[in-house]
C-alpha cells in the first residue's frame, strides 16, 4: 500500500479535491489514480480521504424550468421535473437504479421470484419516516395499493394494475402477486410514482417519508426548501445541510442567475448557452445522453390528425439533422420516432428516421386536402427547446405548402392546460428504464399519457407478451417490432434523443449521470455537495 501511495502522489488530496469539485465522478477520479500507478484500494482510500475533506454540507439553491400551482408532494400524481426532484429528496422507493444502470436495494433488502409472476420483498429494518414512525410492510402495501385506486389518479395506474394481489405476510415482508410473469418488475418499481409513503397519509403537504430530507417549506408554483434528515439509514448522506428548489421557466435568465452566483443549478440548459456557461470560470455544463426528448404530438382523434396523409406529411417535414445542429448543437443523437434511445439496450438500430423530403410532405400535404392552411402550433418554454424546434419546422413546412402558425404559450401551467389537450402541441419526455415501462405509459391503448391517443390491439399484446418473456433475444425482437409500429402508425414524432444539459457552478460536487433521468435521476439533493471552490 505504501508503494501504491508514492506511486500516486502527484494525485494528492488537494488534486484530487479540485477535480472532484470541478465535475469529475468518483470512476473518472479512479482512472486518473490508477494511471499513476495506484492500486484499487489505494485509489479507493485517496478518494475517500480527498472526497469527505471536500463534502462540507452547506444550502445549495437549484432551479427547475417548469412550475405551476398544481406541483405536488404525492408521487402518485406526480409529474415533470420540479415534482420528481422533491418527491425523491422526501421519499425512497423499494430499488434504484445506479450510475450504471442496475437495479440495486433501497428500502427493500431482497427481491425474489422464481416464476416472475409471484415477487417476495423483504424490507430493511430500522428506517424511521421523518415523523417517527418505523418502516413496515404496510407502508409498502399502501403504497402500492394507492396507484390502484381510480380516486387518487396515479400516474402509473396502468402499470400497477399489473399487481393484482399485494399482501403483508409479516411486518418486513410483502408478497406481490402478479396478473401475468414480469420479469422486469425490480426495475419497474424505480420509477418515481413508486416511492413509499406512511401507511394511511391523506395529507401529503409534509411530504413524511423516509427519504434524505425533511420539508420546511412547500409553496406550488412557488419553492420549497428541504433541510437534512439527521436520521436517514444510508450512512454519509446526504452532504447537503439543506436545499431550496423552484422554478425559473426562462432559460436565459436562469443562465444568468447562475452566473451571478444566485443558483448553484440550473436544470434544462440550452446547448446555445453551454459556451457562456464555461467562458464564465464560475459555472460548468454537465450533459449527458439519457433518452429526454422533446417530441411533435398531433392527436389522432382531433382536428388535422384525423387526416393520415398530414401526419405523413409532417414526418417527411421534419429536417432532422438542421434540428440537431442548429437546435441542440450536436448535443444528442438523431430520432426515428420511437421513445427507446440509444442509450437503452432495446434500442433499435435498424429502424431508419423518415428522411426530410419537402416532395413527399407536399404529396401527402395535398391528400390531407391542407395545403395553404394556416394551422396553429402550441409550444412553450415548459417544454426543452419547443420554440426552437417549432420555428425550424415553420420554415420548412411552409416550403411544403402549409403555415404553421406558432402560438407560444406561457410556461406556468403548460402541462396541464395544452400537454394532452391541444390537437397539435410538444411535449417533453423523460427516459423510463424500461420499454415496457416507456410503452405502457405512453402508447399502450389505455396509458394515461398516450399523447397522441394511438390504439392498436396488435401492439397491446405485443406488449403483454414481451412483458413477461425471459428469452432476451425473442424480446429483444419484440420490441424492436414495436418501436418500428410506434414510428410507422402513431402521431408523435421525436426528431432527436437530446442530451440532458446541466449548469453547475464550480462549488457543486458529486455530479453524476444516471440513466433513469436527467438530474442524476432527479436524486442530486441526496448525493451532491458544496465546496469552496
Amino acid at each position: 500500500m505504501e508503494s501504491d501511495m508514492i506511486a500516486a502522489s502527484h494525485c494528492d488530496n488537494t488534486t484530487i479535491r479540485s477535480a472532484l469539485r470541478h465535475g469529475a465522478s468518483r470512476r473518472d477520479v479512479l482512472r486518473m489514480l490508477m494511471a499513476s500507478g495506484a492500486s484499487l484500494a489505494a485509489s479507493n482510500a485517496l478518494i475517500g480521504k480527498a472526497s469527505a475533506a471536500a463534502r462540507k454540507g452547506g444550502h445549495l439553491v437549484a432551479t427547475s424550468w417548469a412550475s405551476s400551482t398544481a406541483d405536488t408532494l404525492d408521487p402518485a400524481k406526480a409529474s415533470g421535473a420540479t415534482d420528481y426532484v422533491r418527491c425523491c429528496a422526501s421519499y425512497n422507493r423499494l430499488t434504484r437504479l445506479d450510475n450504471d444502470g442496475l437495479v440495486q436495494m433501497e428500502l427493500a433488502e431482497s427481491i425474489n421470484t422464481s416464476d416472475a409472476k409471484l415477487w417476495t420483498i423483504k424490507l430493511k429494518s430500522g428506517i424511521t419516516f421523518h415523523d417517527g414512525h418505523t418502516l413496515n410492510a404496510s407502508d409498502v402495501v399502501f403504497s402500492l395499493r394507492r396507484h390502484l385506486d381510480p380516486a387518487v389518479g396515479s400516474k402509473v395506474n396502468s402499470i400497477a394494475r399489473r399487481m393484482q394481489r399485494i399482501t403483508a405476510i409479516d411486518p418486513l415482508t410483502v408478497e406481490i402477486e402478479l396478473t401475468a410473469s414480469d420479469a422486469d418488475l425490480p426495475t419497474t418499481l424505480c420509477l418515481h410514482h413508486f416511492l413509499i409513503v406512511a401507511d394511511g397519509t391523506t395529507d401529503f403537504s409534509k411530504g413524511n417519508g423516509t427519504g434524505p430530507f425533511l420539508v420546511e417549506v412547500f409553496e406550488p408554483g412557488v419553492r420549497s426548501v428541504h433541510a437534512r434528515n439527521p436520521n436517514y439509514f444510508k450512512t454519509g448522506l446526504p452532504h447537503l445541510d439543506s436545499f431550496e428548489f423552484f422554478a425559473i421557466q426562462d432559460e436565459t435568465t436562469r443562465v444568468n442567475a447562475l452566473l451571478a452566483g444566485q443558483i448553484h443549478i440550473a436544470a434544462a440548459i440550452n446547448p446555445r448557452s453551454v459556451r457562456t456557461v464555461e467562458a464564465s470560470g464560475t459555472a460548468r455544463a454537465a450533459s449527458s445522453l439519457s433518452g429526454n426528448y422533446t417530441n411533435l404530438i398531433i392527436r389522432l382523434d382531433m382536428d388535422y390528425g384525423l387526416k393520415r396523409d398530414f401526419v405523413e406529411g409532417m414526418k417527411y417535414t421534419i429536417d432532422r439533422q438542421t434540428i440537431m445542429k442548429f437546435v441542440f448543437r450536436g448535443y444528442g443523437a438523431i430520432g426515428n420516432d420511437q421513445p427507446i434511445s440509444p442509450a437503452n439496450r432495446y434500442h433499435n438500430p435498424n429502424l431508419k428516421p423518415r428522411p426530410h423530403d419537402l416532395d413527399r410532405a407536399k404529396y401527402h400535404f395535398r391528400k390531407a386536402g391542407v395545403l395553404g392552411d394556416n394551422i396553429p402550433l402550441i409550444a412553450s418554454d415548459a417544454v426543452s427547446s419547443s420554440v426552437d424546434m417549432a420555428t425550424v419546422m415553420q420554415g420548412f413546412a411552409a416550403e411544403a405548402g402549409v403555415n404553421l402558425d406558432i402560438q407560444k404559450m406561457p410556461a406556468d401551467g403548460y402541462l396541464t392546460n395544452y400537454w394532452l389537450k391541444a390537437p397539435f402541441c410538444f411535449g417533453n419526455i423523460d427516459p423510463r428504464p424500461t420499454p415496457d415501462s416507456m410503452f405502457s405509459l405512453f402508447y399502450q391503448s389505455s396509458a394515461p399519457w398516450n399523447e397522441s391517443r394511438y390504439k392498436s390491439t396488435k401492439f397491446d399484446a405485443m406488449l403483454l407478451e414481451a412483458r413477461g418473456m425471459l428469452d432476451q433475444t425473442k424480446r429483444t425482437e419484440i420490441y424492436w417490432e414495436m418501436q418500428e409500429m410506434v414510428a410507422n402508425n402513431a402521431g408523435t414524432i421525436i426528431p432527436s434523443y437530446i442530451s440532458d444539459i446541466t449548469g453547475l457552478a464550480q462549488t457543486v460536487g458529486g455530479w453524476e449521470d444516471n440513466p433513469l433521468s436527467g438530474m442524476m435521476g432527479y436524486a442530486f439533493p441526496e448525493y451532491c455537495w458544496l465546496s469552496d471552490a
